[in-house]
């Protein structure tokens, strides 16, 4: 199923309607996951942090990161430039059969604008190895998405997504190096996040592989409209642990 972040809904939509009361509720201190549980978090007086202008801060500035497969860096999307190749790496079968963008250019130019349209709370990027595009990432709010509604989120939580995009570069080990270098670079940049998040789909079993050899635990399952998925949390307290 598609795992890019999740903007809130079109309006007149009904789960914009739900969407929206919601984060009604939020501002009360008392939310309730779209799901069900009621919980307290974000409550009325953290609720000016999610305010801020500069939402995500630039993925462009963070540097590179040096791993044991080679030096990596995120590098935010244009697409008169990388249209093209996002696109053949969203019709790889491999890929579609989560991410649900295969299709002409056009379908993976909707999901880029939705987001470089957007507001600035998800940023998509290539993952630059050595140079050389090869993977895709949204370095997206978590506790600004739709996310939030089926975990407690906290105050600037980041939440990542990525595929590898080309076939020769899976079943490596490459995504544990990876993901283990986008959590250190979100972790090193964003002083204020105290957690990286995803939801990789529970089908994917290689990919919830990746997430727990490189530092992320499994805090729960949740089921989202497309997918049950594994939400997994890597904590700052415990970047240097695990």
């Amino acid at each position: 199923m598609r795992t890019a972040a999740t903007p809130a809904p079109a309006a007149g939509s009904a789960h914009a309607t739900t969407y929206a009361a919601y984060a009604t509720r939020a501002a009360t201190g008392i939310v309730e996951p779209l799901g069900g549980r009621t919980e307290p978090r974000l409550s009325a007086h953290l609720l000016p942090l999610l305010a801020e202008a500069d939402l995500l801060d630039s993925p462009a500035t963070w540097g590179s990161v040096t791993t044991p497969v080679g030096a990596f860096r995120l590098e935010p999307v244009r697409p008169g430039r990388d249209l093209e190749l996002l696109t053949g790496w969203m019709n790889d079968p491999a890929v579609a059969a989560y991410w649900e963008l295969s299709g002409p250019a056009a379908v993976t130019a909707a999901h880029l604008r939705a987001q470089l349209d957007g507001d600035g709370w998800s940023i998509p990027c290539l993952g630059l190895l050595d140079g050389t595009p090869m993977s895709y990432w949204e370095i997206y709010r978590a506790d600004l998405d739709r996310l939030c509604g089926y975990y407690p989120a906290r105050p600037h939580d980041t939440g990542i997504h990525l595929l590898i995009g080309d076939g020769t570069n899976r079943g490596r080990g490459l995504g544990t190096a990876l993901l283990r270098a986008v959590a250190d670079l979100v972790l090193g940049n964003r002083p204020r996040c105290t957690r990286v998040v995803a939801e990789p789909d529970i089908r994917n079993t290689p990919s919830v592989s990746a997430f727990l050899s490189s530092g992320f635990r499994c805090s729960a399952e949740i089921d989202l409209p497309e997918k049950r998925a594994a939400l997994m949390i890597r904590e700052r307290v415990l970047r240097n642990l695990l």
